[in-house]
């Protein structure tokens, strides 16, 4: 399971015209499965996502969690997180869970996420068009992996 989290001012996503998840200070949370994810890996990147410090604290130093910050989530599906570029120039997807697995483990990840946080958790349409926008605060973006435990 791969994730692309934004801190963030505030982010929303559309679909087909309609906002269908909406935040204001928090995290935006890019979220990509592929096959070999298991219910461990849910576990252990909510934890990290909720846990992870990088909140300013009142000296202005990242040392808060979004917890801590009292935040909102944005949860959004995106499988090009697994693309691969080796080959040529148009990337494969081999990697990226097929709808019937991922769709369960994409829910079950906004539940837990929203156990473990304790926040507002809102959602683009999983495997719909959609239109992110988000206002970056930073910028701070990072990029975790669950196979990889970074």
């Amino acid at each position: 399971m791969r994730a692309v989290i934004q801190r963030v001012k505030q982010a929303s996503v559309t679909v087909e015209g309609e906002i269908t998840g909406s935040i204001k200070m928090g995290l935006l949370i890019l979220l990509g499965i592929e096959n070999a994810d298991t219910s461990e890996d849910i576990e252990w990147l909510c934890r990290k996502i909720s846990n992870m410090r990088i909140f300013n604290d009142e000296n202005g130093v990242m040392n808060c969690s979004i917890k801590d910050a009292g935040g909102e989530l944005l949860v959004v599906s995106q499988f090009t997180l697994h693309a691969s570029t080796k080959k040529g120039n148009r990337p494969s997807y081999i990697k990226a869970a097929k709808p019937d697995f991922a769709i369960p483990m994409y829910e079950q990840f906004v539940k837990q996420i929203n156990f473990i946080s304790g926040l507002n958790t809102q959602t683009g349409i999983f495997g719909a068009d959609m239109k992110v926008e988000l206002l970056n605060d930073g910028p701070v973006t990072i990029i975790i992996d669950s196979k990889n435990k970074e």
